[in-house]
């Protein structure tokens, strides 16, 4: 797979994942809309100085208005809703560990939905996980935390939507989206916190701003920039191993309990998103005439287009790709969403 979108998947993880157990502390301490709402008005902040050298253009809002509406109620606002009522409710261990969940919902959205090939490797990697998934959901708990864990599991559902959705949305930078979801959701979330809810101290305000400017700001966008090279479905193999990090932070920084369910989870899953690593295929396929906008190098096979300056390093901006048939290894990027037989 793409070195880069791999690396870009990983990093998302680990600022994600390291994430989870620090909201988890602050889930005990304020409303559930509010520190969903505060950790989303993070990140747009986050981004707000990219958006501000690149403010989104009118045409590209207009094209991907309908997409970016999704992205931002599903995965800016009933996500992290229920994500923050699920960790009142279950340890911060479990859920991180929960949220693999969101990689198995998100391979099935991407495939049977917007029709992303998938391939065995992805498919026996995601059943893996989704195996580990139902074990800590049993070793969860009664009462409280077995709902928690049904929480976390919605909003794994929520993000998987939105994963796909995402994915295809190219008329707007990987920052740009962010911004949009972090700015109205955050904002919609916070104002329902802030009235049912009495306000929280000023220092967690800023914790929850903290937290969400490095686990949601940055890791969205490095994700959203993930998925466009390497497809939602992959993109979110390699995310998958956020959860690990966020269980062992509860487990060594906040003293979470070490389930033995817990530990065959994480090996579970562990195993499936090491099967699904190399999952490349390779032939025949057609390009269809397109225009849009993200990151992009010359030499690649797929952009041929001149610069006036003759500049051809990496860089971003408007273009156009004429129709084009070619064979060669590929993964369900920006470029390669075409039909595949009995798919």
């Amino acid at each position: 797979m793409n070195r880069r979108g791999v690396a870009r998947a990983g990093a998302a993880a680990l600022l994600f994942g390291a994430s989870t157990p620090f909201a988890a502390q602050l889930a005990d301490r304020m409303d559930a809309f509010a520190l969903a709402g505060l950790l989303y008005l993070g990140a747009a902040l986050a981004v707000l100085p990219s958006v501000l050298r690149r403010p989104p253009e009118r045409r590209s809002l207009r094209r991907g208005w309908r997409r970016l509406a999704i992205a931002v109620v599903l995965g800016g606002a009933v996500g992290p809703v229920l994500l923050a009522l699920g960790l009142q409710r279950t340890g911060a261990a479990s859920a991180s560990l929960l949220l693999n969940l969101e990689l198995v919902f998100t391979v099935v959205v991407a495939a049977t939905v917007f029709r992303e090939h998938i391939g065995t490797r992805v498919a026996a990697g995601t059943a893996l996980l989704a195996l580990a998934g139902v074990l800590l959901a049993g070793t969860a708990g009664a009462g409280d935390a077995r709902t928690g864990a049904l929480l976390v599991a919605g909003a794994c559902l929520a993000w998987a939507v939105d994963n796909s959705v995402t994915a295809e949305l190219d008329e707007l930078t990987p920052a740009q989206i962010t911004f949009v979801k972090g700015l109205v959701a955050g904002t919609v979330n916070t104002a329902i916190g802030l009235t049912s809810a009495p306000a929280p101290e000023p220092r967690l305000v800023v914790a929850a701003l903290a937290v969400g400017a490095l686990g949601y700001g940055a890791s969205i966008t490095l994700w959203v920039a993930s998925a466009r090279e390497l497809g939602a479905a992959r993109a979110q193999v390699v995310f998958a191993t956020a959860p690990f990090l966020g269980a062992a932070l509860a487990w060594t920084v906040f003293g979470d309990p070490v389930v033995a369910g817990t530990l065959v989870g994480c090996l579970l899953a562990g195993a499936g998103v090491a099967l699904v690593v190399r999952s490349a295929h390779t032939h025949a396929h057609r390009h269809p005439a397109v225009e849009h906008d993200h990151e992009h190098e010359h030499g690649d096979g797929h952009h041929d287009h001149e610069h006036p300056d003759g500049f051809t390093g990496r860089h971003q901006h408007p273009h156009r790709h004429q129709e084009l048939v070619h064979e060669h290894a590929h993964v369900p990027d920006l470029h390669h969403r075409h039909p595949h037989e009995g798919s």
